[in-house]
């Protein structure tokens, strides 16, 4: 039922996709950006179900996992982690990633819906110490498109890559655009 929902939300809003899903991989972390609304979960999820990409994931503390809510939030792709936990939450995550075949992880890497002034760096390192690739993904809300950019492996040089990202959502506006990445290019 919620398959149907999500294509229907699609074709009426409008949206399209620019840019080519890598395939090939089939783990990675997609740092979707900027999240500004909560209609960008709605968004995500309509683009998720538009792509095909039905094993991509999301987080969510596992306080929200219990009864109901919880078994809709698995549902729709919710992965709940313990944000207490000894381990960390960079090692939890590397650890469903190395535990899975296939595992596509959509973080904000924001963290927040509100403005920032720099972008936090928990994406990153999940995909650097799991080997995976970033794959950034923008919803500009100016244009209604879902942005796809090129995958990357991040490197030795963490300023370089994320100067890389912060590039890529340059010119992005978010559904609030007073709260997007905008203001950060140099």
């Amino acid at each position: 039922m919620h398959r149907l929902f999500l294509k229907f939300y699609w074709k009426i809003f409008g949206w399209k996709i620019s840019g080519s899903f890598p395939y090939q991989y089939k783990k990675m972390v997609l740092a979707v950006a900027p999240h500004t609304h909560w209609v960008d979960v709605m968004v995500g999820l309509a683009a998720r179900q538009h792509l095909n990409i039905t094993n991509a994931k999301f987080l969510g503390k596992k306080e929200l996992f219990v009864g109901p809510l919880g078994w809709i939030l698995r549902k729709l792709g919710g992965t709940p982690v313990d944000r207490f936990s000894k381990h960390g939450l960079v090692d939890q995550v590397v650890e469903l990633f190395n535990a899975n075949e296939n595992f596509m992880l959509g973080l904000s890497p924001e963290g927040t819906r509100k403005r920032v002034d720099s972008l936090r760096t928990g994406f990153y390192y999940i995909a650097k110490k799991a080997g995976v690739p970033i794959v950034p993904i923008g919803f500009d809300y100016a244009n209604k498109l879902v942005v796809i950019g090129d995958a990357f492996f991040p490197g030795d040089d963490e300023t370089a890559d994320m100067e890389k990202i912060i590039f890529f959502y340059a010119n992005i506006q978010g559904k609030k655009p007073e709260l997007d990445l905008r203001h950060l290019k140099k």
